[in-house]
């Protein structure tokens, strides 16, 4: 099992170093990062990282910033003095949530969880392609858009993109139309079959059957055209680029 460990104390990441051995001989400590730059850093050079073990409160912020920089496609593990985060924690992959000083049974209990419930096999693979399918219907196949005083539904099928502007959130149709919507990009996400809808960049999430031409750009990155018109340029940032290239297949 490969594991990283974002903590900023040094102590208290040796503690957790010690523990984790103790419970699984099995486990390979990857990496360790006391920032949130170090742990996107981390992030990006590692591809086969089973499991995070991330602190809360490090000296440069949150760590749920790390979820805003860079795509995070393992289970969490948070780890907190405090217990006032952990609503917002069970909304970024995680799996549990261990206050300080950490007990051994709930770390143990902590990684059991995660053998049970995460750890691959093909029995757990069809059970999730199962709930997938399932949950593919509760996706919104329209949005309702306000125009004057008229109220506009607009299917799904119908929406290009979404984007953000200023300190709002627009859709645009295939048909070049442009219209305010009451998500933010992050909640969009949740209500959009991630098959049709990919984020590439903090400011846009685009349909695939709206590209129309995708570009080598600078710095390992992508440029996105879409059969529509976009004032701005749509890069796939160069965090996203791997996981975009098996989105679109």
């Amino acid at each position: 099992m490969n594991i990283i460990i974002v903590e900023d104390e040094q102590f208290a990441f040796e503690k957790l170093e010690i523990m984790l051995n103790n419970i699984d001989n099995n486990i390979n400590i990857v990496g360790h990062a006391r920032s949130i730059s170090e742990a996107v850093e981390l992030i990006k050079e590692n591809e086969d990282i089973n499991l995070g073990f991330f602190d809360i409160q490090l000296a440069d912020g949150l760590s749920f910033s790390i979820f805003d920089r860079i795509e995070v496609n393992f289970p969490i593990i948070f780890t907190t003095a405090y217990d006032n985060h952990a609503i917002r924690a069970f909304k970024h992959n995680s799996i549990d949530y261990l206050l300080k000083p950490i007990r051994m049974a709930d770390l143990k209990s902590a990684t059991d969880k995660f053998e049970q419930i995460w750890k691959p096999s093909q029995q757990q693979n069809k059970i999730l392609n199962q709930i997938y399918k399932d949950n593919e219907l509760s996706f919104k196949e329209r949005f309702t858009v306000k125009v004057g005083e008229h109220i506009k539904m607009i299917k799904i099928k119908d929406v290009s993109c979404f984007y953000s502007f200023e300190k709002g959130s627009f859709l645009q149709t295939i048909d070049d139309r442009n219209y305010l919507v009451d998500y933010s990009l992050d909640e969009l996400l949740e209500k959009l079959n991630p098959k049709i809808f990919f984020r590439v960049n903090r400011k846009f999430i685009i349909n695939i059957e709206s590209i129309k031409d995708i570009i080598a750009y600078s710095n390992s990155r992508l440029r996105i055209v879409l059969n529509t018109k976009t004032d701005n340029e749509i890069i796939v940032s160069r965090e996203k680029v791997k996981i975009f290239k098996k989105w679109i297949g």
